[in-house]
């Protein structure tokens, strides 16, 4: 399921300017018991990970980490839960969210496998 548009507008106030939001989704760092709730915001520039609020997982609260958007978010692996790894740091995302990491990988590395999107105005 797609993140609400009130989570994508939390997300913009914190990108820079003319940063063009493709994808976000919500992940998770492991290993317990330092679990961060992060929202991954990748954008026509970069990937952006935002700490969210301890409390809830859809309001982002700083800006973790910022990557070149050519920064690679799969392969997905799948175990005990769909993990990604990002700069060295294992992240746990829901299992609807993996379509996601594989779409954002495609528009990135080869765009010429992504459909045309039916809804561009979303």
């Amino acid at each position: 399921m797609p993140v609400s548009a009130t989570i994508r507008e939390r997300c913009r106030a914190m990108l820079g300017p003319g940063e063009d939001i493709r994808y976000v989704f919500p992940a998770v760092a492991l290993p317990p018991p330092a679990m961060i709730s992060f929202l991954v915001v990748v954008t026509n520039r970069s990937v952006t990970l935002l700490s969210t609020k301890m409390l809830t997982r859809d309001e982002p609260s700083r800006v973790w980490a910022r990557y070149p958007r050519r920064t690679r978010l799969g392969p997905v692996e799948f175990g005990s839960g769909p993990r990604i790894e990002i700069d060295g740091m294992t992240l746990e995302v829901d299992d609807e969210y993996a379509a996601v990491v594989a779409a954002a990988d495609a528009e990135a590395f080869s765009p010429g496998d992504l459909p045309r999107d039916p809804l561009p105005d979303l």
